[in-house]
Order: C-alpha cells, then structure tokens, then sequence
C-alpha cells in the first residue's frame, strides 16, 4: 500500500493551496484519510481527517480555512485557504487502510512542504 501526497508550495499569506492524497495498493477499505503536518521544532499534529462515512474533523487553528474532502474511495484532497505563515510546515498524507475485513494498518505518505511567505 502506498500513499501519494502531492500540491504543496510556497504562497504569499491569504493565499490558497491544494493538496491531494491517493491510496493504492491491496486495499480491502480505507476507514479515514487525513492530514498531519510538522513545522521545524514542533510536534506533528492533526490538521484534518474524513472518514469513511464523511465524518470529518479539524485542528482548531484551520478551521473555517482548510476543507478536507474525498475524491473517491481512494484519495482525498485538502483546500486551504487563508494561508498563514504559521501554517508553514511539511505536511503528511496518513490513512487507515484494511488489507482485509479485520486487519488494519497505518500508513504515512510522503512529506510535502507547504511554505506561506511573503
């Protein structure tokens, strides 16, 4: 199973991005898709996550800013809007895919880096 993040860049703040994530692989079901990111010297932390029903939860901080949908069963994108330079960071695909009915793993994409600057 792999995981293929990708849109991120740099913009100026108030500015918008897009990221994608898509699943492939052995997948019997993916239970949710989201979003983590990493700023240098802080914790990676939760920014956004659907599931497989469209329950979705935010990080406070991106809320009313980030919208994260489904593209189809397989991937999932994140629209941020408003960007802020504290939203700078490098920001990480995660999924909980099952191989089968009952067995379910975490997966991690790669990073990719989003930098808001004027």
């Amino acid at each position: 199973v792999q995981l293929q993040a990708s849109g991120g860049g740099l913009v100026q703040p108030g500015g918008s991005l897009r990221l994608s994530c898509a699943a492939s692989g052995s997948i019997f079901s993916i239970d949710y898709m989201g979003w983590y990111r990493q700023a240098p010297g802080k914790q990676r932390e939760l920014v956004a996550r659907i599931t497989s029903r469209g329950s979705t939860n935010y990080a406070d901080s991106v809320k009313g800013r980030f919208t994260i949908s489904r593209d189809n069963v397989m991937s999932v994108s994140l629209q941020m809007n408003n960007l802020k330079p504290e939203d700078t960071a490098l920001y990480y695909c995660n999924a909980q895919i099952r191989s089968t009915s009952v067995i379910a793993s975490d997966y991690w994409g790669q990073g990719t880096e989003v930098t808001v600057s004027s």
